[in-house]
């Protein structure tokens, strides 16, 4: 009996972020010669991060699409779209409407952001029944330093627990945070509705390697989507910030042929195609 190799539909994308401290047009260019399928926005201060405009005619002129915008809800983009959160939400979705994605990757709110915390799940639940974009809210990493540890998030940085509907599966915040990646993607089933793809050590820090150079199932991980026949989307995001723009061209091509690899399953065909 032969075997063949089953591709699912999940689309592999890279996030704007993996060419930091190029911007938009460099990773849309990057995504295209590179070969992958859809780009991720992250909102940053590039200011074509947040013009619908000017990442349409990027998309059109590269032939690739857009498939997530990622909100400004990072701490180094507190400042972007003005200091209310909802309207940061609100706006991102707007973007994702105007250049067609059907994503929007949000962080839970940060302690001290109380009220928005107070109203963050049912604002959630409310925002996509109403706009039909899926906010997909992404696991983090509880804060430490000097052996202490901060609970910087509310409700909390592990979104599993939470009411949510979509979730994001970040594998170098599990690494950070000492997660284990594949018991978090069993509880969540179908609530898993986008993943960005990198690795970790288990350092204090937010390492975002390459996958297949830290310690996280990064393979074991997308063969599990493979094999659970997973249609969200794969975003690569690991950070380039430190490397030439060659090496950075071999890191991207890598991260792609790595998900690619695993996303790839072997199936037994059916009886009608046994030679």
């Amino acid at each position: 009996m032969s075997s063949a190799v089953s591709i699912p539909g999940a689309t592999v994308a890279l996030s704007t972020a993996s060419v930091y401290p190029e911007g938009c047009a460099g990773a849309f260019a990057t995504a295209a010669r590179l070969g992958y399928d859809a780009v991720e926005v992250m909102v940053w201060t590039d200011p074509v991060s947040q013009e619908a405009g000017a990442l349409a005619a990027l998309a059109e002129l590269h032939g690739i699409r857009v498939v997530s915008v990622h909100a400004p809800t990072l701490l180094l983009t507190q400042r972007i779209w003005g200091p209310e959160p909802w309207s940061k939400v609100d706006k991102s979705i707007e973007l994702a409407h105007e250049v067609g994605a059907d994503t929007v990757v949000l962080h839970p709110p940060f302690r001290w952001q109380k009220e928005y915390a107070r109203d963050f799940v049912e604002g959630i639940a409310v925002r996509e029944h109403e706009t039909g974009i899926r906010l997909a809210v992404e696991n983090m990493f509880p804060w430490r330093a000097r052996q202490r540890e901060f609970e910087a998030y509310l409700p909390h940085w592990d979104p599993v627990p939470q009411a949510y509907d979509n979730v994001t599966l970040d594998l170098s915040h599990t690494a950070t945070a000492g997660s284990d990646a594949m018991e978090m993607a069993h509880v969540l089933g179908s609530r898993l509705a986008h993943v960005h793809l990198a690795d970790g050590l288990g350092s204090l820090k937010d390492e975002h390697l390459v996958p297949g150079r830290g310690a996280q199932p990064c393979a074991e991980f997308l063969e599990f989507l493979a094999a659970t026949e997973f249609s969200g989307s794969v975003v690569v995001e690991v950070s380039t910030r430190k490397v030439t723009p060659e090496q950075r061209d071999l890191d991207l091509a890598e991260s792609l042929a790595f998900a690619r690899l695993h996303l790839a399953s072997a199936m037994t065909p059916s009886t009608g195609d046994q030679q």
